[in-house]
């Protein structure tokens, strides 16, 4: 085994090699301060108590006790590196951004896959739509582009986000995951019933992160040098081509190998099979968006809020200072002083306030936003009733083949047995609206599990009442058994305790 170990694996040997003949460096304290003994503690003789003054120590465990920022509550494991993007066709009929300004033009970039629902520790092969974001280092300061490996989401309304990822997480009373949760949200809510056929179809197991496409999700709006907007969606297709895990070998990795996509693509890189993908925009102008059957901005609600403020929750309000984070290939100024994690020179003596008469920053005109008209009604409206069937049919029909769609039953009864039969029935219900095919195969699955479970749950039951009694013989057998309190008339004619009443054991 030591002999075909990975590059992930033999990390630490190959940082030791890259050194050369480098002697180590002196180890210091997190000040500087040259360090003379990092294995002994001061105590006040061999078996005396610590002392206070030993800042070697005190200097570890401070650290030590804060080294964990809180952890996401969305995306919460994932893996990251760093590329660049390169315009390959001319879009500036479209938008008049720096970063697609020519052909040729590259970008840095940092991209970020990650796991939704699971916690920092889960396994990378489990069913779960997979993160998918691109930070854009422009000149025009960063770019993100936050999305997914699935083009459609659960929900439309984002006042629901909270529920949705609370129903996917650990029951609060149990701590366990709970199908009932899980179910009884998707079943409530119709719109959910595209991205989940998809999940539970092939492309929910995606073979590591190479191997998958990339949705920025919501509809954005381009604007080109005259001024004229379009909607636009973008696209990133994996030029390593789509390849799926089999359930088997997923529950099998998430075992034996849990980090598993961040293996493989720290391995890829690491022997130069950079992965790559190529960058697709889908433009609707608004008349189009006007007349166009399904809601175009159906996911566009929520994030240019929440992703933002989730990192001020975890890092800070200068969580943009960190190296990653920073917008290296612009120049920060404005108006923002002080706070946690504020790492630079706090925008020396510049004014703090605006508009002020001392040459600070200043507004760029030409940057405003762009005019558009708001007309109707402000109200709390319902979308729940959409078309909701129409393009989950045709995924179900003409996107998927026969065999996909055997699989896509298989596993959605597969997990949909643990939830409660009424569960199980409305969400059945939603799929019959699909296609009668769809429901149809689903329900005899479940009745099939069903069945299986009410056959092992007579048998576990009966086996569970049982316990032992020191005579051990009951009445009606004539044989020593264990027996256990149960409301019939048998009683155990060594105990002849009449409060107690024994059950024979009968295999079914």
């Amino acid at each position: 085994m030591a002999e075909n170990r990975d590059k992930a694996t033999d990390q630490m040997k190959l940082w030791k090699e890259s050194r050369g003949s480098q002697k180590p460096d002196a180890l210091t304290t997190g000040a500087g301060i040259p360090v003379g003994d990092k294995l002994n503690e001061q105590t006040a003789g061999p078996r005396g108590p610590l002392l206070v003054q030993d800042v070697v120590f005190t200097d570890e465990m401070a650290h030590f006790d804060r080294e964990r920022i809180p952890e996401r509550v969305v995306h919460a494991k994932g893996a990251g590196a760093f590329g660049y993007f390169e315009v390959t066709h001319d879009i500036t009929r479209y938008c008049k951004a720096k970063v697609f300004e020519h052909v040729g033009k590259t970008t840095p970039i940092a991209i970020r896959f990650s796991t939704v629902a699971g916690e920092s520790g889960s396994a990378d092969t489990v069913r779960d739509p997979r993160g998918f974001a691109v930070k854009f280092y422009t000149e025009e300061g960063n770019w993100d582009l936050t999305g997914n490996n699935t083009p459609i989401f659960f929900i439309r309304d984002a006042l629901l986000f909270p529920s949705f990822i609370h129903s996917q997480k650990r029951n609060p009373k149990t701590h366990l995951k709970d199908p009932d949760m899980v179910w009884d949200f998707w079943s409530l809510r119709p719109e959910s019933l595209h991205q989940v056929s998809f999940l539970f179809s092939d492309r929910g197991l995606p073979d590591g992160y190479r191997h998958m496409n990339g949705y920025g999700s919501h509809t954005f709006k381009l604007i080109n040098a005259e001024g004229n907007p379009v909607y636009c969606k973008f696209h990133y297709k994996t030029d390593q081509g789509i390849k799926n895990l089999k359930p088997e070998d997923a529950d099998r990795m998430a075992a034996t190998d849990p980090d598993y996509s961040i293996r493989d693509l720290y391995n890829a890189i690491a022997y130069n099979n950079f992965p790559s993908w190529t960058f697709y925009i889908q433009v609707m102008t608004f008349e189009q968006a006007e007349k166009f059957p399904w809601n175009p901005f159906d996911l566009t609600k929520g994030r240019l809020f929440s992703y933002p403020d989730t990192h001020r929750h975890r890092l800070g309000a200068n969580y943009l200072q960190l190296p990653v984070n920073c917008p290296f290939r612009a120049r920060v100024a404005n108006y923002q002083r002080d706070g946690p994690m504020c790492m630079f020179d706090n925008q020396g003596g510049a004014p703090n306030y605006y508009p002020n008469s001392f040459s600070a920053p200043d507004t760029q005109p030409r940057f405003i936003e762009s005019k558009f008209q708001v007309s109707p009604d402000v109200a709390r409206y319902n979308s729940s009733d959409d078309d909701n069937v129409t393009q989950v049919r045709t995924f179900y029909t003409q996107v998927l083949n026969e065999e996909e769609r055997q699989r896509l039953c298989e596993n959605m009864a597969g997990h949909l047995k643990g939830a409660q039969l009424f569960i199980q029935k409305r969400s059945v219900q939603n799929l019959l609206a699909v296609h009668p095919d769809y429901g149809n195969r689903v329900q005899a699955l479940l009745d099939k599990y069903n069945a299986e479970g009410k056959k092992a749950q007579y048998s576990a039951r009966v086996q569970s009442r049982w316990t032992f009694c020191p005579g051990g013989l009951l009445e009606d057998v004539k044989q020593p058994l264990g027996h256990r309190r149960a409301p019939f008339p048998l009683e155990c004619i060594h105990c002849c305790r009449p409060q107690f009443r024994f059950l024979t054991h009968i295999n079914q």
